[in-house]
């Protein structure tokens, strides 16, 4: 799947944390889910 660049950094900027602390970022996740989508964020 992808690189081992800096995973660190990807989750901690994209990851389901990062996301869920931003009201935008629950909705993105909300959305993916409603899509049934298989992976929620990085």
């Amino acid at each position: 799947m992808l690189s081992k660049r800096n995973q660190r950094k990807r989750h901690k900027r994209h990851g389901f944390q990062a996301r869920m602390a931003t009201k935008g970022g629950a909705k993105v996740i909300n959305n993916r889910r409603n899509k049934g989508r298989k992976s929620l964020s990085a």
